[in-house]
């Protein structure tokens, strides 16, 4: 072969080559610009408390349309076992692309996610889109590690049929709630007159009571978080009434000492109320033995109830972080959004969602968002101290109930859960 044939030779395979490799390319991202770039399978580990899980699935489905170059892959797991999950994969150095975590998993993963505001024009912009309560949650050192995809608040729901019969009316606005002592009195009418055979159920969980606690004006701990405050004039109003409850025979001991479900409690009729989260508005769907209804809760010093929720975080070192950003973005726009907590009969996160056209519950979804908008601070800087609070919450609870039951007194019991809490504080510090 001369050298004129070698050359022509050698250049129709570099040409064959080149259009080899462009070939491979385009298959390799999926058809090119136009189908979004490359080919990515994004992990999306994810609990479910309800139907949630089957509307994320439709959202999934309609993101995947709109992206055909990204395949989204659920992985479901019970909640007990989220945590470990995710340990799992993250020490395995094969974190997911995304997960739905909830408060109590925000801190403990807060290092190894991705900063989502970066790419959404700053933080002050990106946590603008919602409501204020949730912040401290989500933000942690000045990087938004999460986006918050639905909010939980604990409020007053009242069963209707046992307060006509007592004629005993809820408070129709905001502007004319309750005081402790009105709500107090409003329940014993109810059981006298009603035929309630208790006045109250109480969810027994620490975040639960502490909404007594922030109404009466106390704290956990102080708004920097340096010391516990729970032992104050405030935190022993709080518990001394709290026991009040019961030793006056408006909440039944067997919630608090006895373990007794209060939603069976509540389902049986015989109750006038019970404080609980949003979520309920859900789960009592289905009551049809008697009506029932959402009130505003009563207020001591004010007013407050205690937010949480649910929220999608990005990991980093997954290959796959804009991706997952982009995700997370979509999920949480205003439109998708509302289709998510409306169908999940949730409270939405957007502040531009405050106001949604469920198919059930409307009126009482909105009752429980403004119980969120007259939520202090304090209640949210408490509960967003996930690496602190599991350390004495357990502690906190069973001395609620030595208090109820008369083996401690409210200040010796405080003082005792606020050692833990100083206690848990320094650890933290180190």
């Amino acid at each position: 072969m001369n050298k004129k044939m070698k050359a022509i030779s050698i250049g129709m395979v570099m040409v064959l080559l080149t259009l080899m490799s462009a070939a491979c390319a385009k298959k390799e991202s999926g058809g090119g610009a136009e189908a979004g770039g490359k080919n990515v399978k994004l992990d999306f580990v994810w609990f479910a408390d309800g139907n949630e899980g089957a509307i994320m699935k439709d959202i999934i489905k309609d993101y995947e349309a709109k992206n055909t170059n990204v395949k989204v892959n659920m992985i479901e797991v019970p909640y007990k076992d989220l945590s470990t999950k995710l340990k799992t994969m993250t020490a395995g150095g094969e974190p997911p692309a995304l997960a739905r975590i909830s408060t109590t998993e925000l801190g403990g993963f807060a290092k190894q996610a991705v900063d989502l505001s970066e790419s959404n024009g700053g933080l002050e912009k990106y946590t603008g889109q919602f409501i204020d309560s949730l912040k401290p949650f989500y933000v942690v050192n000045n990087k938004a590690v999460a986006a918050p995809m639905d909010v939980t608040a604990n409020g007053l729901i009242y069963n209707k049929t046992l307060f006509d019969k007592a004629g005993v009316k809820v408070p129709s606005s905001p502007d004319n709630v309750w005081t402790w002592d009105e709500f107090s009195a409003a329940l014993k009418q109810v059981m006298e007159k009603g035929g309630a055979k208790y006045g109250l159920v109480w969810d027994f969980t620490p975040q639960r009571w502490s909404t007594i606690l922030y109404q009466f004006g106390g704290s956990l701990m102080s708004p920097d978080g340096a010391k516990a405050t729970i032992n104050n004039e405030a935190g022993i109003q709080a518990v001394e009434y709290f026991k009040k409850l019961h030793t006056d025979g408006i909440a039944p001991t067997s919630v608090w000492l006895g373990g007794e479900n209060p939603n069976n409690l509540f389902r049986s009729g015989t109750v006038a109320a019970h404080l609980a989260g949003n979520w309920m508005i859900s789960n009592y769907k289905d009551i049809s033995n008697f009506e029932w209804g959402v009130t505003y809760m009563p207020k001591a010093k004010q007013r407050s109830s205690v937010p949480g929720g649910k929220f999608a975080m990005a990991f980093k070192n997954s290959g796959v972080e804009k991706e997952a950003t982009d995700f997370i973005n979509y999920i949480t726009t205003k439109e998708v959004n509302a289709k998510y907590t409306q169908e999940a009969l949730f409270l939405s996160p957007r502040k531009d969602n405050a106001k949604l056209d469920y198919a059930f519950g409307k009126e009482m979804m909105e009752v429980f968002s403004n119980e969120l908008n007259n939520t202090v601070p304090a209640a949210a800087e408490d509960w967003s101290k996930q690496t602190i609070v599991p350390k004495f919450s357990n502690e906190l609870k069973k001395t609620i109930s030595e208090i109820i039951v008369g083996k401690i007194t409210g200040q010796a019991g405080l003082d005792k859960v606020a050692g833990l809490i100083d206690k848990a504080i320094g650890e933290e510090k180190k």
